[in-house]
């Protein structure tokens, strides 16, 4: 914030204004005569009254802003902190910036649990106690209110970020996981009122301790993504059936088309499903129905364009399904899908072919002749591994 010394532009330009006026009383035929002179004394004049209109304005302005309500002072506060982004503490940035502005200000924002819900915590090898102290003023700042957290581990241990959160676990609600080089495993379980969760990684291989940290969920959890973590049916059989019984909502990244009929297995109450991944022919499977899945979509390799007879829907029935997308599935198994339409009676509404997906024509108007009121959209632009 920058703060300008008006008083004191005001006053050089009066001392200035005052020596022109002692000159020309000393030098009166003289100074009448010099245009110069006059001139100067002319545009001091102007430059003093404009520096008098901006002190007043400075002032009136400040007044103002100080004679503010709470409420409206709030309300303006709580447009400062950004919805989406880093939340990492900063004394640059709000809501601490808020708090170096002036006394009232910081009392106001203290006093605001609003914005003090969202924060990154991050271990790694700096200094932990300095960080502590920051992140612990956060936390009791936020008065129990619901928290959205971010938490980075760069060493092998969270042991410290455990310990820190204990005391408000049961505010986390949102919950980002980013586990980085030589992290271990953090039971997810323990969060007993969360609801999202997203896993995120470096880039290096964490899958074991992912796949201990969501092992099991507690029963609050309604979405699951896991962002670049690759999973197979091997690590999915692991997951005990009613493990992940509260998701709605599952973006996942898998290898093989195997894992589908196990992910439906594990998540009964599941509305939503991204699945994206490597797909391979599936093997043969019991059937199996799944009746609340309402959204599917699915996004393959980008190289498959020669993969036929995936067995996608050969043994699965969803009476539910209201919309699906595919992207880059290769040959669309097109009989294979009208027998799955025939077999599920679902209500489908939304169907979507993104680009790597071939079909013809004749095949997308069966579609529609199935469904009457079908939202049909080709769009080969949507081509992208990931949604």
């Amino acid at each position: 914030m920058h703060t300008f010394n008006l008083n004191a532009n005001l006053s050089t330009v009066s001392r200035a204004l005052q020596n022109i006026q002692l000159d020309a009383a000393m030098h009166e035929p003289e100074a009448l005569g010099q245009n110069g002179v006059s001139y100067r004394h002319r545009k001091l004049v102007e430059e003093k009254t404009k520096i008098s209109q901006s002190n007043n304005s400075h002032r009136q302005f400040s007044s103002a802003i100080w004679r503010l309500p709470t409420e409206i002072l709030a309300e303006i506060f709580s447009y400062c902190v950004p919805e989406d982004g880093d939340w990492a503490p900063s004394p640059y940035l709000a809501p601490m910036l808020l708090t170096t502005v002036c006394q009232r200000w910081r009392e106001v924002a203290v006093d605001m649990p609003s914005l003090w819900r969202r924060l990154r915590l991050e271990v790694d090898h700096s200094d932990w106690k300095q960080r502590a102290f920051c992140y612990e003023s956060y936390l009791k700042r936020s008065r129990g209110r619901q928290l959205s957290l971010t938490l980075e581990c760069h060493n092998n241990e969270w042991t410290e970020l455990r310990s820190l959160l204990q005391p408000h676990i049961d505010q986390v609600s949102s919950l980002s996981l980013g586990f980085f080089s030589g992290a271990g495993s953090l039971m997810v379980a323990d969060f007993s009122r969360l609801e999202e969760l997203v896993i995120y990684t470096d880039g290096s291989d964490p899958v074991p301790a992912v796949i201990r940290s969501i092992a099991q969920l507690p029963p609050s959890m309604r979405s699951l993504k896991i962002m670049d973590t690759w999973l197979n049916l091997k690590l999915l059989t692991g997951v005990k059936l009613l493990a992940w019984a509260g998701l709605t909502n599952l973006e996942i990244v898998v290898e093989g088309l195997s894992s589908f009929p196990r992910l439906l297995r594990i998540c009964p109450n599941l509305l939503s499903l991204t699945m994206i991944g490597i797909f391979t022919a599936i093997d043969p499977v019991e059937e199996f129905m799944h009746p609340n899945l309402q959204s599917l979509r699915i996004s393959g390799d980008l190289h498959v364009d020669s993969i036929r007879n995936l067995g996608l829907f050969y043994a699965i029935t969803l009476p539910n399904l209201r919309a699906l997308e595919v992207r880059n599935m290769g040959q669309w198994p097109h009989e294979e899908f009208k027998a799955f339409l025939m077999r599920s009676q679902c209500p489908l509404e939304r169907f979507v072919f993104g680009g790597g997906v071939m079909t013809t024509d004749q095949q997308l108007a069966e579609y529609t002749t199935l469904f009457p009121s079908l939202e049909l959209v080709i769009n080969p632009t949507h081509s992208t591994f990931y949604f």
